[in-house]
């Protein structure tokens, strides 16, 4: 191995693990593509990873940890799910390596990299969230900027052909995750996810839309300067993530509340940003923004670390 570069291995051998190996592969980046590993032999992701001259293992974590290379590996990408990343964890967690989770797991500290990636620098072990979080907390975030969200609210609606099984199995897992997120990461004080599995065909791209609650007044311009350089910043790593329309603004006052069942008449302003994710087609279909958006977020985010711990190397000597 290069010690310019930093090896990198993938648990999970499915449409996001075969994804996110080909867009290491094709980046000039810090990052080097050492191992992919899952647990079907005859699954397509390792026949690709073979094709294209990185190491393979059917045997799953442990055949990772068995493998030669696995002594270079600087960090883990986990594109399993999220009962299966507590036993890769457990595995890896002495292993001197770092993991990216991409699993709703939430071992380690959410990050979603535009926001928060800084205060988490340095964990062992990053969750990144869900889709659903990274198309959708930065906006949040952005908000929060501005004037403090009391309430957020997300509906995720991705093509059902782009949800696998993974992504099946893991709905409430999901669904929690990326609420809980909003209010850690995006800095709203209450919040809900809806996700919808759009059987369309042809499939549909995957779409967000994001309602925040601010008490009281609130300076339009700069929520709508918030939103839109947030937007620019996404984009630097997702470059199919967009608005649809410009931010929407609706004030509600005294005379006419806006009533909520579970907490009652609200006054004040609900913003509302609608948000398109088109996928960049390395391996899955433009549709399916909603993996592209995981895998970018989860290249962005290695990348660096990987700045970072040359960054650290240099000022150590």
């Amino acid at each position: 191995m290069s010690t310019q570069k930093y090896p990198v291995a993938i648990i999970g051998s499915g449409n996001i693990g075969t994804d996110l190996m080909i867009k290491v592969l094709r980046t000039d980046g810090p990052l080097e593509m050492a191992a992919m590993v899952g647990i079907d032999p005859g699954s397509d992701g390792l026949a690709r990873a073979k094709r294209l001259g990185v190491a393979t293992s059917s045997a799953g974590v442990d055949g990772l940890l068995a493998m030669p290379e696995f002594n270079d590996i600087r960090l883990v990408f986990d594109a399993t799910s999220a009962s299966a990343h507590v036993h890769h964890w457990n595995r890896l967690r002495d292993r001197g390596v770092r993991v990216l989770d991409l699993t709703p797991a939430a071992v380690g500290p959410f990050c979603v990299p535009v926001v928060n990636l800084d205060a988490h620098i340095d964990a062992p072990n990053l969750n990144m969230v869900t889709c659903g979080g990274q198309a959708t907390i930065p906006i949040v975030a952005a908000v929060s900027e501005a004037a403090p969200v009391s309430y957020a609210e997300i509906v995720s609606s991705i093509s059902a052909k782009s949800a696998g099984p993974g992504t099946r199995a893991n709905l409430d897992e999901f669904i929690e995750t990326t609420a809980t997120a909003l209010r850690e990461v995006g800095g709203a004080q209450r919040s809900k996810t809806v996700i919808i599995l759009n059987p369309a065909d042809p499939p549909v791209l995957m779409r967000n839309t994001v309602y925040c609650l601010v008490d009281g007044e609130c300076d339009h311009a700069a929520i709508t300067a918030a939103v839109e350089a947030m937007v620019g910043r996404v984009r630097q790593y997702v470059p199919g993530y967009e608005l649809r329309q410009a931010v929407q603004f609706e004030t509600f006052d005294v005379d006419a509340p806006l009533c909520i069942p579970e907490t009652g008449k609200f006054t004040g302003t609900r913003i509302t940003a609608m948000l398109q994710v088109t996928g960049a087609a390395h391996h899955l279909p433009a549709y399916a923004g909603n993996l592209d958006i995981m895998t970018s977020a989860a290249l962005a985010t290695a990348e660096r670390l990987a700045e970072h711990s040359t960054t650290t190397i240099r000022a150590a000597t």
